[in-house]
């Protein structure tokens, strides 16, 4: 056997030994998770329910760095710039996969420059509609909007976000010709559609169940396949008449791509654990949300299809690139 050959080998094995060991010491120190947009929302509660069960678990600080702004870009580009060791993590979700399209030079390649870790999360947006609008389901509002072309709005928490992308797929599975308002977050854009100002606009759940029960908003349809816990009552778009209709809302762990395949392991099985504990999963389910899970190799098809998703939606949509 030929000595280079040897010496490759064992350079191989020692690299591997070195990596596992590694990997059963991580975390020695502090882990940032970091979330690209401010406190206090969703992928922000979410990121801290597991970073306090991680901090528990693993007997080192787990803390959330919120790094907002450039439609989750500075955030999701800081983690894929930093050393790929563990020690940093972002708190990723759809827009990671809708901005591979939406920018024309997005600062990073969700595929290339990220390895995914785990999804700890998947939900969905809930469409509603004033209680002014005469349509009380999804059918009828199909109708009501082919028989007004170009006169309905929907609204959205911004260019780019994941309940603007939920509208573009409704236009373009349901053919039918609605116009989209973007607003800075989803605060204003749910304060204009109680106040009638708009007709209709997709939103997570948890912020528009009291306005359901107040009266104020009516449920439509949900984005989902399935029907979520937090709303049993409230049917899904493949239910209601729109076959197929599927866009999630999702968060889950990415690393920078060159970090430890044994330490993206051993995150993946402790976040498991977490998201499968009853008060967990209890928590989750109050905020619109189902626990992921998976194998790190799933999270990552479920990222190219996203990608491969979106991109035909605003290419379709004809979305105007940033």
């Amino acid at each position: 056997m030929p000595k280079t050959f040897l010496v490759g080998l064992t350079a191989t094995a020692l690299a591997a030994a070195v990596s596992t060991a590694f990997a059963q010491n991580y975390p020695t120190r502090t882990v940032r998770v970091v979330v690209p947009y401010a406190a206090g929302g969703n992928t922000d509660i979410v990121a801290r329910l597991i970073a306090q069960h991680l901090t528990t678990g693993w007997g080192q600080q787990v803390i959330v760095d919120n790094r907002p702004g450039g439609a989750t870009n500075i955030g999701a580009e800081f983690v894929a710039r930093a050393q790929p060791d563990g020690y940093t993590l972002l708190m990723g979700g759809a827009s990671n996969a809708i901005n591979m399209t939406l920018f024309r030079k997005p600062p990073y390649d969700t595929q290339k420059d990220f390895a995914p870790v785990v999804l700890c999360t998947v939900g969905a947006n809930l469409l509603t509609v004033h209680p002014s609008v005469p349509a009380k389901n999804l059918r009828e509002l199909m109708g009501l909007a082919r028989a007004k072309p170009g006169q309905l709005n929907f609204a959205s928490s911004g260019i780019g976000s994941s309940n603007h992308m939920a509208g573009e797929l409704f236009k373009l599975m349901a053919k039918i010709d609605i116009a989209h308002v973007p607003y800075k977050g989803n605060a204003p854009a749910l304060a204009d559609l109680t106040g009638g100002h708009i007709e209709m606009g997709f939103a997570g759940i948890t912020a528009q169940i009291p306005l359901i029960k107040a009266g104020k908003l009516r449920a439509i349809a949900l984005s989902s396949r399935e029907r979520f816990p937090a709303v049993p009552d409230i049917p899904t778009f493949h239910e209601s008449g729109l076959p197929g209709y599927q866009s999630s809302t999702w968060f889950g762990l990415l690393a920078p791509a060159a970090v430890p395949a044994d330490i993206v392991r051993k995150v993946n099985a402790d976040v498991a654990k977490v998201l499968a504990r009853p008060d967990v999963k209890q928590r989750l389910e109050v905020d619109g949300q189902i626990g992921g899970g998976q194998p790190s190799e799933e999270f990552a098809k479920f990222i190219r299809e996203e990608i491969e998703k979106y991109a035909k939606v605003i290419k379709a949509a004809k979305v105007p690139l940033q």
